[in-house]
């Protein structure tokens, strides 16, 4: 039954939310006048024809923040930043930062190595878009930002103009470097004015919480060192993903180490960005969380923050709240999107056991439009950084609450999660006649997901360690994991690296994984991988553009990422067999007129040219079975090619038994 209260009975009450500080001052925005009483102001909604309140106000029954007074007021301009971390979050998030502004903004970490590649055409971290935002910030640019067009990077629902921020403050011809990287920690925190912290949170390995709680002895590191080296109040905000409740550890410690004078502001400010479309999602985000103490000084401090996201990010997506609001809405958000992800895969396995089709089932559900498309798509399990790491917070956190029947609920994700990769491993040795030893098994994309070189909690972890245990020979391939990274990962996964390189080889292509090969699995949804034409892969994604000049017949002054980048080959000239001789990569080198590779695909501004997955066929051996992990292959047109091909919840050409 839905709702009796819909949104059209509501009554026309605006909240207004949180003002513009300098910018209203400054005429750059019109403030609300006299008509800024209180958080629940009765304003008719005429009142929203003008752009002046469609900018400032937000109806109070879609968003819920502080009253505009506590945030409407004199605060500190914020000219330099500095980044503790110069990974996955701190690197990007500075590179927008100061791309879309001309604040100084200086990324540091004690890695050497990490701040050189961040200062090299080699970055350290892979998203689409990010070379040319880093290298624009850094280097400077001729024609500042105007030659950079980020419009292809903007998602549909902003491409009518709504939620348009401007591009940057650089004006003129000239670009000035903005962005800096190094590893003088301590000058970087004597010369900020605000320090995002963005320091690994793992999950604790060993002690109390071991396995669940998240180990918080960087953030920590991190804090002491701040309270020891500023001589200069500060505001430290809180971007790690950390518990409920950590900001207040945080401002413990700077009190309590503080030096004469010296005073400390703490803010959260999770970060909602996924991997893949992190630029994406930091041009263009939902919404941006402060959260502060409730405070004079809590709130000035949430207000300098404020106007540095207001530069890009319209202001009725800067929400502001408490400091445990923030930190836990973080962990939430990310637990709910696990909770579809495993919602879906469960379906999938009775899909495969009935005849369903999941792919089916999931558009009919997502076309509902209280749940949505997103986030419905299945495949081996979610991997990366977050989704795992916050739902075992959550679990620690509501066992240490006492809440059991909230953890166990919670828990369920994880289990489900790790029952859906050993369920298609399962699947796969079936298919292969109940035994893997000494067949060759090629595994590819070692990604967590596409359009992103970050392996942790990858599935194709789980799915090497089984193979290898079962006797198989495992062919690794991803175009964007370094070698030495799949090593690594591997060996942390409980692997001896001497007797790892006995069973499992890591290919410069697709086409050397594949020879004598038994069987392909297709583990990271890679679209170099697919065979689908566009017209059968209607979710084309942003992500997977970069950033071009702004007319296709203007010139850009910075070069484009395919100019530093390029994806490793799909056909070198020579590749070893596995008695170690070497013979040709493939039997031809022409294409078959039934291998459906006629198209191409552009993937983070790499030019990638598909999987010929005719010249796969003639290289493997007989039956050929191909497990599509991603559900990315057109099962028809690889049949024709005399594959078997297995999808994840859907009937296989073997047509298993359920094996859930």
């Amino acid at each position: 039954m839905e709702d009796a209260t819909s949104t059209r009975d509501r009554p026309p009450v605006l909240q207004i939310r949180e003002g513009h500080s300098a910018h209203h001052r400054s005429g750059s925005t019109p403030t609300i006048g006299s008509q800024r009483k209180n958080s629940m102001d009765q304003i008719d909604y005429t009142e929203l024809r003008r752009p002046a309140l469609r900018q400032t106000l937000t109806p109070g029954y879609q968003r819920v923040t502080r009253n505009i007074n506590t945030i409407d007021i004199p605060h500190k301009t914020i000219k330099k930043i500095t980044c503790l971390g110069a990974g996955f979050v701190g690197g990007p998030t500075s590179a927008v930062t100061a791309f879309k502004t001309s604040i100084e903004v200086t990324v540091v970490d004690v890695n050497k190595e990490r701040i050189a590649a961040w200062k090299s055409d080699n970055l350290p971290v892979y998203e689409p878009g990010l070379d040319e935002i880093v290298r624009t910030a850094r280097d400077g640019a001729v024609g500042g930002n105007k030659d950079v067009c980020i419009d292809h990077l903007r998602p549909p629902e902003a491409s009518n103009g709504a939620g348009a921020a401007q591009t940057g403050s650089n004006n003129g011809n000239v670009r000035r470097p903005n962005l800096f990287f190094s590893t003088d920690v301590d000058q970087a925190i004597s010369d900020a004015d605000l320090i995002f912290v963005c320091v690994n949170t793992p999950t604790k390995s060993n002690g109390i919480g071991k396995g669940a709680a998240a180990d918080i002895g960087f953030v920590e590191a991190a804090t002491r060192h701040i309270a020891k080296v500023a001589k200069e109040s500060k505001i430290v905000v809180e971007k790690s993903t950390v518990p409920c409740k950590t900001s207040q550890s945080i401002r413990e410690i700077l009190e309590a180490n503080a030096q004469q004078g010296v005073q400390f502001d703490v803010l959260s400010n999770p970060e909602f960005l996924a991997e893949g479309t992190a630029i994406r999602d930091l041009l263009h985000p939902d919404r941006i969380i402060i959260g502060s103490m409730p405070t004079s000084a809590g709130y000035r401090a949430a207000a300098s923050l404020a106007e540095v996201y207001a530069h890009w990010v319209p202001r009725d997506r800067i929400i502001t709240m408490n400091l445990w609001s923030s930190e836990l809405s973080k962990l939430a958000a990310n637990a709910m999107l696990a909770q579809r992800i495993s919602s879906v895969n469960a379906l999938s396995a009775i899909c495969e056991a009935t005849g369903a089709d999941v792919d089916e089932v999931s558009y009919a559900c997502g076309l509902d439009s209280r749940i949505g498309p997103r986030m419905l798509k299945a495949g081996p399990g979610f991997g990366g950084s977050c989704f795992q790491k916050d739902i075992f917070n959550i679990v620690y956190l509501s066992e240490s609450l006492h809440l059991y029947e909230v953890a166990d609920y919670w828990r369920a994700i994880i289990n489900m999660n790790d029952h859906q990769k050993q369920r298609f491993t399962k699947r796969i040795i079936s298919c292969l006649f109940n035994n893997l030893t000494g067949k060759r098994i090629a595994v590819l994309g070692f990604a967590f997901k596409k359009d992103t070189s970050d392996t942790r909690e990858s599935p194709a972890l789980t799915f090497v360690g089984n193979f290898v245990a079962e006797g198989a020979h495992v062919a690794i391939y991803d175009p964007r994991v370094k070698e030495r990274q799949i090593w690594k990962d591997l060996v942390d996964n409980g692997g001896d690296l001497e007797k790892l390189k006995l069973k499992v080889d890591v290919c410069e292509s697709a086409y050397v994984a594949c020879t004598d090969a038994d069987a392909v699995v297709i583990v990271t949804e890679w679209d170099e991988f697919s065979n689908k034409t566009v017209q059968d892969t209607p979710e084309t994604t942003f992500s997977t553009s970069v950033l071009t000049e702004v007319s296709p017949n203007k010139k850009s002054s910075v070069k484009s990422s395919m100019q530093i980048q390029k994806s490793k080959p799909h056909s070198p000239p020579q590749s070893p067999t596995l008695s170690g001789k070497v013979r040709s990569a493939s039997n031809s080198m022409t294409p078959d007129p039934e291998g459906f590779t006629d198209y191409g695909t552009n993937t983070g501004g790499r030019s990638v040219e598909r999987l010929d997955w005719a010249r796969v066929a003639r290289g493997m051996r007989k039956p050929m079975f191909v497990f599509d992990g991603r559900n990315i292959l057109d099962r028809v047109k690889l049949e024709k090619l005399g594959f078997r091909v297995e999808a994840i919840g859907k009937v296989g050409s073997s047509t298993p038994a359920s094996y859930g």
